[in-house]
């Protein structure tokens, strides 16, 4: 099991670690990555094909996000710098499981991680949240719980990448806030400000390093990923 720990300064250095990490996995050696990504709105394929994509973009640097458009479908998505993300390459070279089984395993470590730190959690997003999908996670233990992760996959002939999105501050969840507003304005996409959470809305910690080996732990776990090499990438945030 290969694990990334570390980010480098600019949004497309930091991407080729990941792509690097799935590149791996087609070899036959599965890897996890839990980190802070610089600063950035990654726009999905949709929103590149909506009328207001250029304005969108420029409404994201407006207010300090580098806009960068992934190679996979869904809406955008901002990293504030404290927002973490994480990926688990998987090979298929045997039985991995489905799409739906994968998504599944990787929510349930991610749930189970946060818990373990202390907060509530439930499947499941309210109405008109960022990246809009069927593999979210919530604020628990109220109705109105906002999303605080969101959760999507790459499959290819040879690997699979299971990835997502982890908002873990209050003040994380303000500065995603401000980007996704008028980038979403732009795009004609609805989208409602309250509806992203927090780890630390849901009783959990806000400190980044702390979630994010929580959720290391919990992919390797989850990813029979014995033995374990740490490589480092670059640095941390904390």
């Amino acid at each position: 099991m290969r694990i990334l720990r570390g980010r480098s300064p600019t949004v497309r250095a930091d991407r080729e670690h990941t792509a690097r990490l799935l590149a791996a996995a087609a070899d036959g050696l599965p890897g996890v990555r839990v980190w802070a990504p610089p600063r950035q709105v990654a726009f999905g394929r949709r929103d590149a094909r909506e009328p207001g994509y250029d304005r969108a973009r420029r409404a994201a640097q407006t207010v300090g996000f580098t806009p960068f458009e992934r190679d996979v479908g869904g809406r955008a998505v901002a990293y504030s710098g404290e927002t973490l993300a994480f990926a688990v390459s998987i090979p298929l070279d045997g039985n991995r499981g489905s799409i739906d089984e994968r998504h599944a395993t990787v929510a349930g470590a991610v749930r189970s991680a946060l818990e373990g730190t202390g907060g509530t959690v439930s499947h499941g997003e309210p109405p008109d949240a960022f990246c809009p999908g069927d593999h979210s996670l919530r604020v628990g233990g109220t109705s109105a719980g906002g999303k605080l992760a969101g959760i999507a996959q790459r499959v290819r002939a040879d690997a699979a990448l299971v990835a997502g999105c982890l908002v873990v501050s209050r003040s994380d969840a303000a500065a995603s806030t401000t980007a996704l507003e008028p980038v979403y304005d732009a795009l004609g996409v609805p989208f409602e400000p309250e509806s992203i959470g927090s780890v630390a809305e849901a009783g959990g910690p806000s400190d980044g390093r702390r979630v994010a080996r929580a959720v290391e732990n919990a992919l390797v776990e989850r990813s029979d990923g014995d033995p374990r090499r740490v490589e480092r990438v670059g640095p941390e945030p904390w």
